[in-house]
């Protein structure tokens, strides 16, 4: 037996019934960036490393990033991650665009890490930023977007949350802690990964970045303060902004979120499984006012987030989610073969249903209409249309719904129009 090339690690063959969910997710994430006024946009797949180097972090840079020379010997990078691209993008034309620039993106994305439920090498991500406005709205803004999705895929608040932090909040809690600011983008890292470490190696990694006892214990207590925001104007204002854009309902304040990323600067936030058996966060963003001057531009305000396919993926299909109806094949109509003599007629009511706006698939050989029929139901075609010799004669169409069963012959004028009609009534189940 012959062996089969194996794909890469990491990576994901999307077969035709995995592909339709990956163009219901983007469709979606398309609908809801819209219907907020933002506007599409892409950036390079490679990169040059000094970009990510700017301010993305060590552990994405030196760890996770894939990197090889050029053949001029330059370090170029698969594209980890959007915001810095965006960033440079941005300052490219910093003083032709308009503000706010609304802009979003779903793609690939690569990161060299090792493969797990949830996570893999090579992934799609939506990517949705707002540039130009510094103020905690706007910030609401983009997390109502993110609840905007979650409501249209079909979670519920009862499944998933939107957890929310300011990293100038922990800066001043730190500060009060008399931790230098030298080690305080360590001590994120730290808080950052809480929910990844069991609490004895998290106790002891404290302990091995150079926390002393009494500092350990404030921080615990620190991190156990769900009131903690109301001393952060930002974070009041942006309280009264979710609740004025009706979406508080799934978000929540949670001093344990910084971000692991060293470019934010104010508000962080995460979105995450509420019942816990999804552990990883499916989707993560904030603040970060520093990014455009770090590539090269002028200091600008920009807030954002991201949201990788794999485990939004997971949760809808734990929770029930994944729409049935998602059919693999694109076409709702087969124009059947009935016999030799018939192949080319069929071919030409093929493309005249195609000439009126109809997806028409078409049966490529001749074959039993058993046989024809057994294979629009498998790829979930709708509806099939027979044209036999007598159908031919009297200028008429056979059209069967293949999911009720029910059948009528009409006029081949009016068949593309009545096709029409019977594709807007919702499928049967």
């Amino acid at each position: 037996m012959k062996s089969i090339i194996q794909p890469i690690k990491g990576t994901r063959d999307f077969y035709p019934e995995l592909m339709t969910i990956r163009s219901w997710l983007y469709e979606t994430a398309r609908e809801i960036s819209e219907s907020f006024g933002y506007q599409e946009y892409d950036a390079p797949f490679l990169e040059p490393i000094e970009l990510y180097a700017a301010k993305s972090g060590e552990e994405l840079v030196k760890e996770q990033s894939f990197v090889f020379p050029d053949r001029g010997g330059d370090l170029i990078a698969l594209r980890p991650e959007l915001t810095p691209s965006l960033a440079r993008m941005v300052a490219q034309r910093q003083r032709q665009l308009i503000y706010p620039v609304r802009w979003w993106s779903f793609g690939p994305f690569w990161r060299y890490e090792r493969p797990q439920k949830g996570r893999s090498r090579e992934f799609f991500q939506w990517n949705i930023d707002l540039f130009g406005i510094n103020t905690p709205e706007a910030d609401a803004e983009l997390v109502a977007i993110a609840c905007a999705y979650m409501q249209a895929v079909g979670l519920t608040p009862q499944e998933v949350g939107i957890l929310v932090n300011n990293r100038r909040l922990v800066d001043a809690e730190l500060e009060a802690l008399d931790i230098p600011p030298e080690n305080r983008p360590i001590v994120s890292r730290w808080i950052d990964r809480r929910g990844k470490m069991s609490p004895d190696d998290w106790t002891s990694y404290g302990r091995d970045i150079g926390l002393s006892r009494e500092q350990l214990d404030q921080m615990k207590a620190l991190l156990a303060n769900i009131d903690l925001w109301k001393k952060s104007e930002e974070l009041v204002r942006f309280f009264d902004a979710i609740d004025a854009l009706g979406c508080r309902q799934y978000v929540r304040y949670d001093p344990n979120i910084v971000r692991g990323l060293d470019y934010y600067t104010g508000i962080v936030f995460e979105a995450v499984d509420l019942q816990g058996d999804v552990r990883r966060s499916i989707l993560g963003g904030g603040r970060y006012d520093n990014l455009l001057a770090d590539v090269g531009g002028d200091p600008m305000p920009g807030v954002g987030f991201a949201m990788g396919d794999m485990v939004i993926g997971l949760l809808l299909e734990k929770y029930g989610h994944l729409p049935e109806s998602l059919d693999t094949s694109p076409a709702p109509v087969l124009v059947t073969v009935f016999d030799d003599k018939s192949l080319l007629a069929s071919f030409t009511l093929a493309a005249e249903l195609r000439r009126a706006g109809i997806n028409v698939n078409c049966y490529p050989e001749v074959a039993k209409l058993s046989k024809q029929f057994k294979f629009a139901d498998r790829v979930g075609i709708r509806l099939a249309v027979v044209l036999g010799p007598e159908e031919q004669q009297s200028g008429m169409v056979t059209i069967k719904n293949l999911h009720s069963g029910e059948q009528i012959t009409i006029s081949r004028s009016s068949a593309s129009s009545t096709i029409s009609h019977w594709l807007e009534k919702p499928a049967s189940p």
